[in-house]
Parts: C-alpha cells; sequence; structure tokens
C-alpha cells in the first residue's frame, strides 16, 4: 500500500513526545509536513523530528496538495474550527480529544467534514489497542458474567497555570481532558450509552478549571463510576465487575509500545493474567485511518462516536451545577 502523506497542525509536545517517533517508522505513514504560526518554530522541529516540510500557518499547511490527511493535537477549543478547514481543503482528519468544546461544535464539525467527502475520526488511540479488543471480547463472550459496574480511575499531579490543561477558556480540566478517556472506555466495554449521569466536581480556585471529579453514569443494568485528578499522584486503572467475575485493564490508557500489556481475569476457578504482544497504539490508530483512506473503507471509530462521548460530558458539566442527575441528550 502507498503509504498516506500525512501533516501536522502545530508544534505539539504530545506529537513530539508520544506520537512521532514510531509513527513516522511506519510504512503506512508518510509525516510530510509541520506547521506553527511561526515559521523558524516549525522549521526548527521539522529539522528536529525529520519532517521534509515546515509551514508558517496552518493555512500554508493546509494548501499544500501533496498532504492527504492531517492529525490535529491543537488545544480544545480550536478543533472544529481547524476540523471544518481542513476539509475545506480536502483533507481527511484525525483529531485530538475531546473533539470539541460540546457535542453541539462536535456534531458541526463532523457533519461539516461529512459533506466535504472526507473522513473523520477522534483520535482515541487506546481503542486501537489490543489489549482492549481483547477485554471487549471477553466481556461480551461473557466471562466475567453479566457486567454491573466499569470504575475507572484516572489522575496525574499538573499545577502549571500556563498549561494548556490548566486554562479553562481553552478546553482545560479534568473531564475534558482524562473525563473523556473514563466516559469513553465504559462506553466501549459495555457497549451502549447512559441515559443520565450525575458529578461531583472540584474547582481550583484560582484556574477555575475542574481538578477533582467523580462521577456515576447509569446504562441501565450496568453502572460506571469514576474519579479522576489533576493535582494528585499519577495513577490508571479500569476495573469491570461482573456477576461472575471481574476483569482489569492495569495500564488502560498510556500502554508503553516496548512491552507486553496485561489485562487480568478473575473468576471462581482463580486469576489469570492475559498479555498482549508489545505495539504502539499510535502507530495502531494512523496505520488503521491511513488504511481507511487507502482502501476507501470506514474509519475504525465512526465519527458519531464523538458526539456520544462529548453529549455524555456536556451531561457531566450540567450535572456539577444542577447538583442532580441529568440526562444524556
Amino acid at each position: 500500500m502507498k503509504p498516506v502523506v500525512w501533516g501536522v497542525l502545530s508544534i505539539s509536545h504530545h506529537y513530539k513526545l508520544r506520537v512521532h517517533t514510531n509513527v513516522s517508522r511506519s510504512p503506512l505513514v508518510q509525516m510530510h509536513g509541520l506547521a506553527s504560526r511561526s515559521k523558524d518554530k516549525a522549521a526548527a522541529a521539522a529539522r528536529d523530528l525529520g519532517i521534509a516540510k515546515a509551514y508558517g500557518s496552518y493555512e500554508e499547511l493546509l494548501a499544500d496538495k501533496e498532504i492527504e490527511a492531517v492529525y490535529i493535537p491543537l488545544p480544545n477549543h480550536l478543533h472544529a474550527e481547524w476540523v471544518k478547514k481542513a476539509a475545506d481543503a480536502g483533507k481527511h482528519v484525525l483529531c485530538e480529544k475531546p473533539f470539541a468544546m460540546n457535542a453541539k461544535e462536535a456534531e458541526e464539525a463532523i457533519r461539516y467534514a461529512e459533506r466535504k467527502g472526507v473522513r473523520v475520526m477522534e483520535a482515541f488511540m487506546y481503542r486501537l489497542h489490543p489489549q482492549w479488543k481483547k477485554a471487549r471480547d471477553l466481556l461480551k463472550a461473557g466471562e466475567i458474567g453479566q457486567v454491573q459496574l466499569v470504575s475507572t480511575v484516572f489522575t496525574y499531579n499538573n499545577q502549571d497555570p500556563r498549561n494548556i490543561r490548566n486554562i479553562l477558556a481553552v478546553g482545560g480540566g479534568a473531564i475534558p481532558d482524562i473525563g473523556c478517556y473514563a466516559v469513553s472506555s465504559a462506553r466501549f466495554l459495555l457497549g451502549r450509552e447512559p441515559t443520565r449521569v450525575i458529578s461531583l466536581v472540584q474547582r481550583d480556585p484560582t484556574m477555575g478549571t475542574d481538578i477533582l471529579t467523580s462521577a456515576l453514569l447509569d446504562f441501565g443494568a450496568a453502572r460506571c463510576q469514576f474519579t479522576i485528578a489533576t493535582q494528585a499522584w499519577p495513577s490508571q486503572r479500569v476495573d469491570a465487575l461482573g456477576s461472575g467475575g471481574a476483569l482489569s485493564v492495569v495500564i488502560p490508557f498510556n500502554a508503553y509500545p516496548d512491552v507486553p500489556m496485561e489485562v487480568t481475569v478473575t473468576t471462581g476457578v482463580g486469576t489469570r493474567q492475559i498479555y498482549t504482544a508489545p505495539t504502539d497504539q499510535y502507530v495502531e490508530m494512523f496505520d488503521a485511518f491511513s488504511r481507511a483512506v487507502r482502501d476507501g473503507t470506514p474509519v475504525p471509530t465512526p465519527p458519531q462516536d464523538a458526539i456520544d462521548n462529548m453529549k455524555v460530558l456536556d451531561a457531566l458539566f450540567r450535572s456539577e451545577k444542577s447538583g442532580s442527575w441529568e440526562k444524556v441528550t
């Protein structure tokens, strides 16, 4: 397969640290261009990363006819705008999570891109990791009986007021940054949508972002509970409890690419560890998206999923204000 030619909108620390090294080695991906609002910064970053072209504006990158798809790791409040602009330029779009600032904005951007005939997907890389496919298959097969609870903890400690994750106006805060994973993974494992949610939110008195949030999601016969924090000891784990056992994804979201990942299953017989082979979940995601572009097939995570996830986040914020259960609409 001829590799898909990609461009990256912004000099993202996340892209440089976690994405570029292994993705740029994939035979299905050609990382061709990097854009910044500063041509000098773009040129320096492109040189360091071994990317062929640098652009002094995002518009300049989108105007390059060689580029077929773009990766958007911009701050959250810019996602929808640049999804639309990329679609106008005929570029397929892989956009970082959360897809937009709210569900309405996400749906507008996605429908716009679809009308332009380009493929678009939210970049929840964890879903392409084999450990998550294995976990979901085990639950579907009834390995732990009827699933009654998905419980998630996801925390880190970042108190820098200059960091975009701590700037409310650009979509910072625990719910947009990591709560989206807790919601997405529960929906993925259970295979359906919650009908209502309730949240308890603590905000930083200076920055205004939510820094400690707990929530309960009602899936009918099952529940999801999660706690997320941005000023706590780093931790992450996802556990599923069923009528006949339990399943745990030990390192659910920041899976190491160079060692096997572990899913544990406990039933009446005992506990066993299931290991999936080392793989880079970002490579898995970029490869799968690139295949969809080349083959003309649907992207691995349907665009509607981004809208549905945002609907839950919106309900969590409404619940913060009302102090009550809020319907997911």
